[in-house]
């Protein structure tokens, strides 16, 4: 079991969340949350082949950002309990839930074994952090079908 939370975790949740409200990453955020939608493995290569271009910067920008705290994390560096929650890591969960699909061929094609492999194993380290992914992918499939549907009557 994980150990309490103490002021020292909070002080550091507060950091990583203040990152978060960096300029640039705010926009690779938002890239990330509303416009960037990989159906395929091809999705997301077309971006991650794409170096210099800014959706690239994004994709590297935001992955990199929550693959640290989740090294943080399984390092004991941070509560695994504060990271995991929605309130602060849900994007996280909604970012990894996009790729999730793919990501065995995802990681053959790039020839990088280790992407995502952080957040994939903090995610299933714990069944707070699986429940809550299977929420999230429910989720990302809802929105999925209404773009397509909305695509549709277009």
């Amino acid at each position: 079991m994980a150990k309490k939370p103490t002021a020292a975790d909070a002080e550091l949740i507060i950091k990583l969340y203040d990152l978060r409200r960096e300029a640039e990453l705010r926009k690779a955020r938002n890239w990330w949350l509303v416009t960037f939608w990989p159906e395929s493995i091809d999705d997301f290569t077309k971006i991650a082949t794409a170096l210099g271009s800014q959706e690239n910067n994004w994709l590297r920008q935001v992955g990199g950002y929550w693959s640290m705290v989740a090294s943080l994390t399984l390092a004991g560096t941070v509560n695994q309990e504060l990271v995991l929650d929605p309130s602060f890591g849900g994007e996280m969960f909604f970012i990894f839930a996009k790729v999730k699909p793919f990501l065995a061929e995802l990681r053959k094609k790039m020839n990088n074994p280790r992407m995502f492999a952080n957040i994939e194993k903090l995610i299933n380290s714990s069944k707070q952090g699986r429940d809550w992914l299977k929420y999230v992918e429910g989720q990302v499939a809802s929105r999925r079908e209404a773009m397509a549907k909305a695509a549709k009557a277009s």
